[in-house]
């Protein structure tokens, strides 16, 4: 193995916590370094050993560091990603990307001409019910496909206390790009660019500046037709993931655990993370010869966001394609930005 990869994060709130720092610290292919904390210094309660910085220069100036992970406010994603770039680091950044697909094609091409990687964090593609649904998929035991249902849903109706989030004039705000860039790049990375798009989006809570509502309807070669959709505004979720084809049904529900069990400290490396509860099975409905209805239940796979750093581990170390790739994140952008 190479030496461990010597690791920063630029924020150590909720994302940091969560979804960053526990991966670094358990991958034996990372060393995580430092943290950026401008107020709150937290981060020493847990890793006791890494540096917080006050200020983005003093993080982006350690010589050691080789991986900068952008998780701050969407807003602020684009100049801190090429920060980062100009100063000789590789670059994980959370998703969105960018707002626009002129700000990524820029980052590209910065990283080609510093010899680094601009990798994006798409950590959704590791989601137990995801990895449920396209084992389904790829089983062929659906058929030829006819209509999919990508969901994600949430009962929000009070303005979040985070402004960033709520305010227009940043760009990238609201739930398209909150949302959006999850469940695009489940359906990108399932079935490839759609051939034509229709999009809609909405502001129904009292005084949004910013979408809470949208979807997608995307076509697709052999009359596939695939629809994302999310809210902030359902008291009910349906279900997350529906496909329909020609010799059957599957439906699952979101079930990923590993958001909770992150938050609650179980370790990426414990036996039971990622293990969805036993209620949260897919249903594979197919019709018999006889006319006969026949319901299965699917177990789900394991969700491991460890997943993802062992591919970013990879890419940087040793070369490999990231899985998502820099098509996948410009179709993307294109969705993103598309008028409604």
């Amino acid at each position: 193995m190479s030496s461990p990869i010597v690791t920063g994060i630029l924020s150590f709130g909720m994302s940091g916590r969560i979804f960053h720092a526990p991966f670094v610290h358990a991958h034996p292919g990372f060393n995580f370094k430092a943290v950026l904390e401008r107020n709150h210094k937290k981060a020493a309660e847990f890793y006791p050993d890494v540096v917080s910085y006050n200020a983005i220069e003093d993080l982006l100036n350690d010589d050691e560091i080789e991986l900068v992970i952008v998780n701050t406010p969407n807003h602020l994603h684009y100049e801190q990603a090429k920060q980062a770039l100009l100063a000789g680091k590789h670059v994980l950044v959370e998703k969105p990307v960018t707002a626009t697909l002129t700000q990524l094609m820029e980052l590209f091409d910065i990283a080609k001409q510093q010899n680094k990687q601009l990798l994006v964090y798409q950590n959704r593609r590791w989601d137990s019910d995801f990895l449920s649904v396209k084992e389904v998929i790829e089983s062929g035991r659906l058929g030829d496909l006819v209509e999919a249902h990508f969901r994600f849903d949430r009962y929000k109706p009070v303005l979040s206390p985070k402004a960033f989030k709520e305010t227009a004039a940043n760009e990238a705000s609201g739930l398209v790009y909150d949302l959006g860039p999850h469940l695009l790049d489940q359906v990108i990375s399932l079935f490839g660019k759609p051939v034509a798009t229709h999009k809609v989006i909405g502001k129904h809570r009292y005084r949004s500046e910013v979408p809470d509502y949208f979807s997608y309807q995307l076509s697709y070669p052999h009359q596939l037709t695939v629809y994302v959709t999310s809210s902030l505004l359902v008291a009910q979720p349906l279900p997350s993931f529906i496909v329909h084809g020609t010799a059957g049904s599957y439906i699952k529900d979101r079930c990923d655990v590993q958001e909770a069990q992150l938050d609650q400290g179980v370790k990426p490396t414990d036996e039971h993370y990622g293990v969805e509860p036993a209620h949260g099975e897919g249903q594979l409905i197919t019709i018999d010869v006889t006319g006969k209805k026949l319901v299965e239940k699917m177990p789900s796979l394991k969700g491991n966001y460890l997943n993802l750093f062992e591919a970013v581990y990879q890419t940087i170390a040793n070369g490999a394609l990231y899985p998502i790739t820099d098509e996948h994140i410009a179709w993307q952008l294109e969705l993103l930005e598309l008028k409604h």
